[in-house]
């Protein structure tokens, strides 16, 4: 059984209380370029999601996980997406919410976590991960956990009317 606890965080499904940590998260403008979102969302469609978190990775394509410190106080989010069982890969993305709580190592416990989860529980043989050429920090993160760059995408998003490059990583599991 992988643990889902690390030394300093750890690893939860998403509860209705999480209603407003989410909203915040995905109508912080800042965080867009990261989640391709364009649009803010209300609460109720937030709500909506909420009520269907529960369901299996293998019927909505996606795992969404809470990252919580050791006071258990959410600070982020880690996802799988684009679940794909037959080619056994999936993509990976972690947010840490608050400046306040970011390089501290969260981040890093959470992707360790969610990778050896990926491995055993889901028989994960890749995962990958899309970076904006000018995140260097993301860069640093999933370089140093094994993942290498396999493609620039050029032009890729449009941010501010401004187009940016973004990297493609690819983490061979096994």
């Amino acid at each position: 059984m992988i643990n889902m606890k690390g030394k300093h965080i750890y690893l939860r499904a998403l509860e209705p209380e999480d209603l407003d940590f989410i909203y915040q998260i995905e109508n912080d403008q800042s965080v867009w370029e990261i989640s391709s979102t364009i649009t803010p969302y209300s609460k109720f469609l937030i709500k909506q999601y909420l009520e269907n978190a529960h369901k299996d990775i293998y019927e909505v394509k996606q795992l969404r996980l809470v990252i919580c410190n050791t006071e258990d106080l959410a600070i982020g989010l880690i996802d799988l997406f684009d679940f794909d069982f037959k080619n056994k890969r999936a993509g990976i993305g972690v947010l840490i919410k608050d400046e306040a709580h970011r390089q501290k190592g969260y981040g890093k416990e959470a992707l360790e976590l969610l990778i050896a989860y990926a491995a055993v529980h889901l028989d994960l043989h890749q995962l990958y991960c899309n970076v904006s050429e000018d995140n260097k920090k993301s860069l640093k993160l999933f370089k140093n956990h094994g993942f290498n760059i396999v493609g620039l995408k050029k032009d890729w998003i449009v941010i501010n009317g401004s187009f940016k490059n973004e990297y493609l990583l690819q983490r061979i599991l096994k």
